[in-house]
């Protein structure tokens, strides 16, 4: 499977914007490949409006989300792995998504996880869901 934290950013992006809103991420200033302003970076973190019309030539892609902004009227050109995308939220009413510190997407350098090993039971078969009508 595809990450989905990509998916969730661009659609919840979308809904922000189509709402209204101005929508706002939370980066981890502190991880690897992340490019923006050192001097607004605060406790490791930075809040970046990625409003349509606070960026320029802004890309949600599924590894980085990159834009043109000003700071301080000084032009800058921001790059952030998604990976350290903390959450995206709205500015006027704080609705949004915080992605939690485990959901981090697996690295795709990583093989496929291991097969569990069998036990003395020779592997146990695993449950099939039980589905059930509810009126």
């Amino acid at each position: 499977m595809k990450p989905r934290r990509p998916y969730l950013l661009r659609a919840l992006h979308e809904w922000i914007s189509d709402s209204g809103e101005t929508p706002h991420i939370v980066v981890d200033a502190a991880a690897e490949g992340v490019t923006v302003p050192r001097q607004y970076v605060k406790d490791g973190k930075i809040v970046l409006n990625v409003s349509f019309s606070a960026t320029q030539m802004l890309k949600l892609g599924n590894d980085f989300v990159s834009f043109e902004a000003r700071f301080g009227g000084v032009g800058f050109a921001v790059q952030v792995p998604v990976r350290a995308i903390l959450g995206i939220y709205a500015r006027e009413t704080g609705q949004g998504m915080i992605f939690p510190e485990g959901d981090a997407d697996p690295d795709p350098t990583d093989g496929p996880p291991a097969a569990p090993a069998a036990g003395k039971d020779g592997g146990a078969k695993p449950k099939r869901p039980k589905l059930q009508v509810v009126k």
